[in-house]
């Protein structure tokens, strides 16, 4: 099993980080990294851990912050469509691949 994010979900992942550096520190943006990279591993152990949402995607919360990896299961690869903010507007990904 690989992983393998959209570049869109590349590009939340960046801002997410850059948004807690500049507004907390370099510390916290590390944090939300590690949380990230900590809970991809878990989807390659496990690619069924995320609740099931709408037409194969799946979802799983970050621990801390308030993201959550929008994923799908594919053969042989769990494929990042997003890196969503639970407050953002729900289902901004869709048409995402």
């Amino acid at each position: 099993m690989k992983l393998s994010l959209t570049q869109q979900a590349e590009q939340e992942l960046v801002e997410g980080a850059r948004f807690y550096a500049r507004e907390a520190d370099a510390q916290l943006a590390q944090d939300f990294i590690e949380t990230f990279a900590r809970s991809a591993q878990l989807l390659l152990d496990q690619p069924r851990l995320g609740a099931a949402w709408r037409g194969g995607i799946r979802r799983l919360p970050l621990r801390r912050f308030p993201y959550s990896i929008v994923y799908v299961l594919r053969a042989d690869e769990v494929r990042v469509l997003a890196l969503a903010h639970q407050s953002r507007k729900p289902g901004f990904w869709r048409g995402r691949s």
